[in-house]
């Protein structure tokens, strides 16, 4: 079973499966490999619905997880379920009568307006690396960037004349964002430091002149958030739930952001509607007979 497992992980790899993506894998199925070495159980004929089923019960046992957490790992099993079967290593599909639990519905967390500003002027006033900080947070508010795409980001990808920047999405799926006047003033001010950088060049560097990771992008923004002050927990990916509902806020229609966003379906992008109650209280204020008394 590990063999294949580290097989299928190879394979994710190849298929340009974000990092973030492939350690959640990782972890999920090195616990469902944990479970089947304790109970002496370590080849193919283990992958059953049963075992599953009894996997999942062992979870609840220990841990109580959330359910989206669950249907994570659920997920990380079908997909090896899927891959061994394409390789003809499984006879039948254990997940073909096993049912999952619904999904859910938790709304992104996003900040105010003013918190936002307050974010990136912070980034902008950055002890060591104020034209770095100021153009990854300017970016990464001006175009709604995952983790992944901004640190996939090279120099060429930014298209100063027509305001665009060409990224590489889940899936490979290339899109085109818009980017803000203060993003692409704040990109021209890091790249005019740097020592001649290249069109193929990474667009963001850490401080050994690097290209940037995730993890280093993790560092940056957990670090500018606890100089930000701000009383909530704020992750690289509240910038993007940010930008969505901010657009969303200021008239922006559905199918645009779900472009933006590199949404494959606009189920994905409605929840963002849940969250615009600063426009829906607006709309509501200016229709309501009895709201303007």
């Amino acid at each position: 079973m590990e063999e294949w497992i580290n097989a299928f992980l190879v394979h994710l790899q190849n298929k340009n499966f974000s990092p973030h993506t492939i350690r959640s894998y990782r972890a999920d199925l090195q616990e469902f490999l944990l479970f089947l070495k304790k109970r002496n159980q370590n080849d193919l004929r283990a992958f059953t619905s049963a075992t599953i089923r009894s996997f999942l019960a062992s979870l609840q046992t220990l841990h109580q997880p959330a359910r989206n957490t669950v249907l994570r790992k659920i997920a990380s099993l079908r997909s090896l379920a899927a891959f061994l079967l394409e390789q003809g290593k499984l006879e039948r599909n254990p997940f073909k009568l096993l049912p999952a639990p619904k999904r859910e519905k938790i709304l992104p967390k996003f900040l105010s307006v003013p918190e936002t500003e307050r974010l990136l002027d912070t980034a902008a006033h950055s002890k060591h690396f104020a034209a770095r900080d100021k153009a990854l947070f300017e970016l990464m508010y001006s175009s709604g960037l995952r983790r992944s795409e901004v640190t996939g980001l090279r120099v060429k990808d930014i298209d100063f004349f027509n305001g665009i920047v060409k990224v590489l999405g889940k899936g490979s799926k290339e899109r085109l964002v818009p980017v803000t006047d203060a993003a692409l003033d704040a990109l021209k001010t890091y790249l005019a430091c740097r020592k001649n950088p290249q069109p193929d060049d990474a667009l963001f560097l850490n401080k050994n002149g690097k290209p940037l990771t995730g993890d280093g992008l993790a560092y940056i923004f957990k670090n500018t958030a606890i100089s930000s002050h701000l009383a909530r927990k704020v992750t690289p990916h509240s910038l993007r739930h940010s930008f969505a509902t901010h657009l969303l806020n200021n008239g922006c229609d559905l199918r645009s952001l779900q472009e933006m966003l590199g949404h494959k379906s606009l189920a994905a992008t409605q929840v963002y509607t849940h969250v615009s109650l600063e426009k829906l209280k607006s709309v509501y204020d200016h229709a309501h007979p009895k709201s303007k008394e």
